[in-house]
């Protein structure tokens, strides 16, 4: 590759699976696979056997055997590569031992395109791998949490192979990578923690890496050797070799490194490169294939338990994930309050994901739990959730980068999750992650600068003296998982369902209620008329008993005045009685009324009735409303009534009705300066035949304002009062308009 055209992207382009040459700590050839004459051969086949490469090309296999001293038997090469065809790999025969001229070397066989490749690499025992294997694999495995597991791979390994710096290299969703196990001499500076760009570990080789799991550079120094060829144009394809030779790139990453020699072994989960262990030395280090075959069965068992750990401890939060939607899901049938179930039991929104906090806006009414902004900030937030969401869930992990206000309270809710429950009803669920990462340390400047060497040359120096490079990344939570976005869907049906539910109770509630009502409405209307022609008697006889009976003493006609007396007051209660009645009885039809002249009769009325002439009345504006005539007309009975009635006593009693515009309302108000309503009858005074203790010597039922209440309601209007006691009273009654 010419150096002096080094950019980013040549990483990505560069073709490492036909370098043209490989690694000179071995040789190579290539036969053809119908003919088995010699078509390929590295130039360095010379080092190994007196052959010159390019007197091998066009031989047969069996005259190489011959022409190099293979100890072997003739033809036993030949009869390796129909074996291995016969069984279509070549896993079972690999590493061949032979001997070449005295010297021990392993033969590995692999297939290239229409070729049978062959690699001849020295053996070196240097490893007891096999008795080594199986107590690492115990020690390994001995890691309870990934974590654990990871860093005992790490001393394991570097026990076996004895490389200065062992680590695990985890890739991330985005390519790029982290070190998050380490295991050094103590001399070198700590990688751990460190990011690495995905440019680092380009695709083509991330590819490579899930074909091979094994990939030894033995001296970053040593000159690779070129692989001749007759057929000119086509090289030979190393995707599965042993020795292909290394990226003239990823060698000057490696010098700047300081690194002489790299050997690494692939962590695989679910057919996907997971990681790798990168194993460095700060000298030329090799090997032999067996014992990288070794480590590599340790990388197998590992990769298998990775996947088992992982899906472990996604199991265990899963399982306290699920437990808390069951729970919840429970309360919600049982509990009357669902913002109770929702935030208020031992199992709470929060625990169904790995949230931080949680809020839920329900009926208007917002609760929250765990970390989260405040009210002000969420409803703001809502808001915008209402116009932005077009699907029942919206999640990010970036916040204060699509919604600019977040930025206030990032450090709490730099990701969301939420859950539209009702968008009409503006109710909605949201979940809260803080912003987790302020800052990754990069080994060296991510963006891999080319720079200009002495000798005018551009040169790749990806880190140069690989100082950490720490790289503010704000605005940003954890992403949010596929199992995460599940389980608030799971939520938000069982509280949809459980909404739809109690919606279906209540409707027959209000059914039952509704019929109760009617028949209680024709019981008092029955039960009150029936009442009066008896009660009528009762009083006449005893009147015509008071009338005729010239024998009774004063003591007699008393008892029989209270019989009378008792009689007018219990007609008086019936006849208050049936008004109720009729007001749920009367059929209701809206007309535009004339309150000047409603208002200024019912006072009239109310001032003669109660000969209280010595009260002033006052009026200020009295607008028109909507409503049905009879019925209007006895509130405004009933509230100047009382008004008149309880102001009557005072020094100056006067009464003031005026009607306001406000809003899409009409309110009327009907205030006395009167004896006022004691703090402790507030909540009771709109109840039938509810009174103060203040007014028992005052004439009532307790029936008026119940009825007003009633009449008010029908009419879909407002009606409330403000009180302080021997001050005064204000009836106000809202209209819509």
């Amino acid at each position: 590759m010419n150096l002096n055209n080094i950019d980013l992207t040549n990483c990505d382009r560069e073709p490492i699976h036909i370098p043209g040459r490989i690694q000179s700590h071995g040789f190579v050839l290539a036969v053809d696979s119908a003919s088995f004459n010699i078509t390929y051969a590295s130039e360095n086949c010379i080092n190994f056997v007196p052959l010159e490469a390019k007197a091998l090309l066009g031989t047969s296999i069996g005259q190489f055997e011959q022409m190099a001293g293979l100890s072997e038997k003739n033809g036993a090469l030949l009869q390796l590569i129909h074996l291995g065809n016969a069984k279509k790999n070549y896993e079972a025969i690999n590493p061949y031992p032979v001997k070449i001229n005295g010297a021990d070397y392993y033969l590995i066989i692999s297939v290239s395109t229409d070729s049978c490749m062959l690699e001849f690499e020295p053996v070196t025992l240097e490893y007891d791998i096999q008795n080594q294997v199986g107590k690492s694999i115990s020690e390994i495995l001995k890691g309870k949490t990934l974590r654990s597991m990871l860093h005992n791979t790490a001393e394991e390994i570097k026990e076996i192979i004895n490389y200065d710096r062992v680590m695990i290299y985890r890739f991330l969703e985005d390519g790029h990578g982290e070190v998050i196990a380490e295991v050094k001499n103590e001399d070198l500076e700590p990688f751990f923690g460190l990011h690495y760009p995905a440019s680092d570990i380009p695709r083509q080789a991330r590819e490579l890496y899930k074909l091979n799991y094994t990939r030894i550079i033995a001296d970053v120094n040593a000159d690779s050797s070129p692989i001749l060829t007759y057929e000119q144009g086509k090289p030979l394809d190393l995707t599965h070799s042993a020795l292909r030779a290394v990226s003239p790139i990823h060698i000057q990453y490696l010098k700047n490194m300081g690194v002489e020699s790299s050997f690494s072994i692939s962590l695989m989960a679910q057919g996907e490169l997971w990681g790798l262990v990168a194993c460095h030395n700060y000298s030329p280090k090799f090997i032999d294939y067996r014992a990288r075959e070794g480590v590599k069965l340790i990388g197998k068992i590992v990769s298998s338990a990775l996947a088992y750990k992982e899906d472990e401890e996604l199991e265990q939060q899963s399982n306290t994930n699920e437990l808390a939607i069951n729970r919840i899901g429970l309360h919600l049938t049982k509990d009357e309050d669902l913002l109770f179930a929702l935030t208020g039991q031992e199992y709470t929104i929060k625990d169904i994901i790995g949230a931080t906090g949680a809020a839920v806006l329900f009926d208007s009414e917002i609760s929250t739990v765990g970390e989260t902004p405040d009210e002000a900030q969420i409803r703001e937030l809502v808001d915008w959730l209402m116009i932005t969401m077009e699907d029942a869930v919206y999640y990010t992990h970036r916040l204060p980068e699509v919604f600019h206000p977040a930025k206030e309270y990032k450090k709490n809710a730099s990701g969301i999750i939420s859950a539209m429950i009702s968008k009409e009803m503006n109710e909605i669920i949201i979940w809260f992650r803080p912003e987790k990462i302020t800052s990754v340390n990069w080994a060296g400047n991510p963006e891999k600068p080319v720079v200009t060497a002495e000798n005018g040359l551009l040169n790749l120096s990806p880190r140069n003296s690989f100082k950490i490079f720490s790289q503010l990344v704000e605005n940003t939570a954890l992403k949010w998982t596929r199992s995460e976005v599940s389980n608030v869907m799971k939520l938000r049906d069982k509280i949809i369902n459980a909404i739809t539910k109690k919606a279906g109770e209540i409707r027959i509630l209000n059914e039952r209620l509704r019929r109760a009502y009617e028949e209680l409405d024709t019981f008092s209307y029955t039960i009150s008329h029936d009442l009066r022609t008896p009660l009528t008697s009762i009083k006449s006889y005893t009147e015509l008993v008071i009338a005729s009976n010239k024998s009774l003493d004063e003591q007699g006609k008393l008892l029989l005045g209270r019989v009378v007396a008792g009689a007018d007051k219990m007609n008086f209660l019936i006849n208050e009685i049936l008004k109720l009645a009729r007001v749920g009885r009367a059929d209701m039809e809206f007309v535009s009324l004339d309150m000047d002249r409603i208002v200024r009769e019912s006072a009239a009325e109310v001032i003669s009735s109660m000969n209280a002439g010595h009260v002033l009345l006052t009026f200020g504006e009295l607008p028109s409303i909507k409503g049905a005539e009879l019925l209007v007309s006895q509130v405004f009975t009933n509230l100047i009534g009382n008004a008149v009635k309880y102001s009557v006593g005072s020094a100056h009693p006067l009464v003031h009705i005026e009607g306001v515009r406000e809003g899409d309302e009409i309110i009327y108000k009907v205030e006395d300066n009167g004896i006022g309503i004691d703090i402790s009858h507030h909540d009771k005074v709109f109840e039938l035949f509810k009174r103060m203790e203040n007014v028992k010597d005052i004439q009532g039922t307790g029936v008026g304002l119940a009825i007003v209440k009633r009449i008010v309601e029908k009419h879909n209007a407002r009606v409330w009062f403000e009180s302080e006691l021997k001050v005064g009273t204000i009836f106000y009654v809202a209209f819509r308009k």
